[in-house]
């Protein structure tokens, strides 16, 4: 079976006022069922033994990584937890003399993996490409400062600004506008600025 893969064009990183390119696979969703049955059928064991497996696996990677470890399992990759600040906290500044936060106000925020080179050189090995569609970027009719005016006029009327509100306004893509906000955030001239994090981030009127 081939692979689909999609050229996509990604904003000018470089400066040189040219967009760029990068590829990426064209995913099909597999869910867990159907890719128990598949190791099933290929081990010749039963389903519920590799679901009794896999649920073992997860429990106790849970675990191992709950008490500070960075689990290996070869073949597969390197797991281990990522921290950051409750939601409803603010962040604190890495100052001297600055309060910190104490361990009720830090969580675990997520899961870094990193893939085991064996199953990377796998994939390569075992993957056969074929060229799919094209995929580029969604550009906005405004210039950057009637994108700002128009997000100015809108904190006028509304109390904050999310991303999906940006997109609706200024009609760049998701991901563009993300990276906008975040940089017109994190500039004091732009009059705009940010609070909360990650899918609770917002943006209002800088004061």
């Amino acid at each position: 079976m081939y692979a689909k893969y999609i050229k996509q064009e990604i904003s000018d990183l470089n400066g040189t006022g040219r967009t760029q390119a990068y590829y990426k696979m064209e995913l099909t969703p597999m869910n867990s069922q159907e890719f128990v049955s598949l190791c099933a059928r290929e081990g010749r064991m039963e389903e519920s033994q590799i679901l009794g497996v896999l649920s073992l696996v997860s429990k106790k990677l849970g675990l191992c990584m709950a008490e500070g470890h960075s689990v290996k399992i070869d073949g597969i990759g390197t797991f281990h937890a990522t921290l950051g600040v409750r939601d409803d906290v603010l962040q604190d500044a890495f100052e001297e003399g600055e309060a910190s936060h104490n361990a009720k106000s830090i969580m675990v925020k997520g899961v870094s993996y990193r893939a085991d080179p064996e199953l990377v050189r796998n994939t390569s090995r075992k993957c056969v490409l074929e060229k799919g569609g094209v995929s580029r970027i969604r550009k906005s009719k405004f210039t950057l400062e009637q994108r700002i005016q128009k997000a100015h006029d809108f904190l006028e009327k509304n109390m904050f600004m999310r991303v999906p509100d940006y997109v609706r306004l200024t009609g760049l893509s998701r991901s563009s506008a993300t990276t906008e906000l975040r940089k017109l955030a994190l500039n004091p001239s732009s009059g705009i600025t940010s609070r909360g994090t990650r899918s609770q981030k917002y943006y209002v009127l800088r004061k």
